[in-house]
C-alpha cells in the first residue's frame, strides 16, 4: 500500500474538532505507513546473462586429482580465467558470460588435456577430465601433450565409443541448456508484462528441465504471488501457498541469498504468518548487514498493516539503530508515535516523547523528500516549528553503520 500522509495532514490543517482527532489520527496513521514492496528492492535478476563451467578431474590413477589448474579461455571475445580443483577433484568457475570457451587442465605447469568449443547457454556447462584416458590418447598419438578429444583420430574402438558417448552427452546437455534458457527468458518476458499464467507455465517448464536453478524457483514464486494479487478467497490463498512453496525451494538451494529470505518473509506476511516472517527478515538482516535497516523497516511495515503498531515502532527503531541515516524509518517512527498522542480538554494534541524529534530528523536527512510535506504538517499539528538548520550526524546514542 502506498503512503498517504496527506490524509492526516489535511485533517490537522483543517482544524479537526478535538473529539474526532483521535479516530482520524488512528486511521490516517495506519494509512500513512508503507506496505513492504514484494520483489522490487531485493529481487535477484541476471541469471539469463551469466553462467558457469564446472567438472571433475581424475588423475592417471583414477582418483580425484586435487590442485590441478583449470584454464578457461573465451574464444568469441577476449577473456582468460583460472581456477583449481578441490580435494574432491572438482572445480567450478562462475560469472561467465554466454559464449564459446576452451578448457584446459594443467598439472605441474604442463597442459595434459583440453576440451575446445565449450558453449555456455544458461545452466553450468559440465566439462570433466580423465587423465588416464588423456595419457592413452597421447601415447597412441606418439607421445607429447594430449590432444584435445575432438582433434585425436588415433583412438582404440573402446576409446572412440567412450568419446562418442561423451560427445552425445555434451550435445544433449547443450540442447537442454538452450531449451532451459529459452523457457526462462520467455517467463521473464511474460512476468514483465504481468502475464502471470504464461510466466508460470514457462517457469514451471524451466524448473522441470533443471530443478537446481534457484532463480527459476524464485521467479516462479514471484509469478504466483503476482497472480494472487488479482484474486480473492481460496484462489488467492492457493497462489500464495505456491509462492511460499517455491521460495522455500529457492532458499533450500541458495540459503545465503538475503533477497530470498526478504521476499519469502513478505509472502509469509500476506498469509498472516508474522512469526515466520520476522525470522526470515532477521536472517536477511544477518546475511546482509549493509541493508539490515531495510529489512527491519520492511518488518515494521508488515506489522503496521497487521495493526500491530507498538511492535512496528520497535521494528522502525531497530532500523534506525542499524542505519542512523535511514530517513524513512524516522518518518514512520513519528507516524507510529503520533498515533499514541492524547488531547487535552482544550483540544491540544500532546504527542509521546520523541515524536517531534523523529519528524525533525527526517527533515534533516531529506528536506525535500517524499514525506517532507507530511512531516511538516505533522509538526504543525503538534505545535512544533520546523527547524531551519539540522545536524546530519548521528546522535551519541545511535550506533554507526
Amino acid at each position: 500500500m502506498q503512503p498517504q500522509p496527506n490524509s492526516a495532514n489535511n485533517a490537522a490543517q483543517r482544524g479537526c474538532p478535538a473529539g474526532n482527532w483521535r479516530a482520524i489520527r488512528s486511521r490516517a496513521g495506519r494509512r500513512a505507513l508503507i506496505g513492504a514492496p514484494l520483489a522490487l528492492l531485493f529481487a535477484s535478476f541476471g541469471w539469463g546473462q551469466t553462467t558457469a563451467i564446472e567438472g571433475d578431474v581424475k588423475g592417471e590413477d583414477g582418483k580425484p586429482l586435487q590442485g590441478a589448474v583449470i584454464k578457461i579461455e573465451r574464444k568469441d571475445i577476449k577473456g582468460n580465467y583460472n581456477t583449481k580443483t578441490d580435494k574432491k577433484g572438482h572445480y567450478y568457475y562462475g560469472g561467465l558470460g554466454f559464449g564459446t570457451y576452451d578448457v584446459t587442465v594443467e598439472v605441474n605447469g604442463k597442459p595434459v588435456d583440453a576440451v575446445r568449443g565449450v558453449r555456455t547457454q544458461g545452466a553450468p556447462a559440465e566439462v570433466n577430465f580423465d587423465l588416464k584416458q588423456a595419457a592413452a590418447r597421447a601415447a597412441s598419438a606418439g607421445g607429447g601433450a594430449a590432444a584435445p578429444p575432438e582433434e585425436n583420430r588415433s583412438l582404440s574402438p573402446a576409446q572412440k565409443a567412450e568419446l562418442e558417448k561423451q560427445r552425445k552427452a555434451q550435445e544433449e546437455q547443450m540442447a537442454k541448456n538452450k531449451e532451459l534458457n529459452d523457457a526462462f527468458n520467455a517467463g521473464r518476458d511474460a512476468e514483465t508484462a504481468k502475464n502471470w499464467d504464461v510466466a508460470i507455465q514457462q517457469y514451471e517448464k524451466a524448473s522441470q528441465l533443471d530443478p537446481k536453478q534457484h532463480v527459476v524457483w524464485s521467479h516462479l514464486a514471484d509469478s504466483y504471488i503476482g497472480r494472487a494479487a488479482g484474486k480473492t478467497g481460496g484462489d488467492q490463498q492457493a497462489d500464495l501457498a505456491k509462492g511460499i512453496e517455491y521460495y522455500q525451494k529457492a532458499i533450500e538451494i541458495k540459503p545465503e541469498d538475503p533477497a530470498y529470505h526478504n521476499n519469502y518473509a513478505l509472502v509469509l506476511a500476506k498469509t498472516k504468518n508474522l512469526d515466520a516472517a520476522r525470522a526470515e527478515l532477521t536472517k536477511a538482516a544477518d546475511l546482509d548487514a549493509s541493508n539490515a535497516g531495510k529489512y527491519y523497516y520492511n518488518f515494521g511495515a508488515i506489522l503496521v498493516n497487521a495493526g500491530q503498531n507498538d511492535a512496528a515502532g520497535d521494528a522502525f527503531k531497530k532500523a534506525i539503530e542499524v542505519d542512523p541515516n535511514y530517513a524513512d524509518a524516522y518518518y514512520q517512527m513519528g507516524i507510529v508515535l503520533i498515533g499514541k498522542a492524547t488531547t487535552t480538554p482544550e483540544g491540544k494534541v500532546v504527542p509521546p516523547a520523541g515524536t517531534e524529534e523523529a519528524f525533525q530528523k527526517y527533515l534533516a536527512l531529506q528536506p525535500n523528500g517524499q514525506y517532507a510535506d507530511g512531516a511538516k504538517a505533522m509538526l504543525a499539528s503538534i505545535g512544533a516549528s520546523v527547524q531551519t538548520t539540522f545536524d546530519k550526524s548521528p546522535n551519541k546514542n545511535q550506533k554507526k553503520k
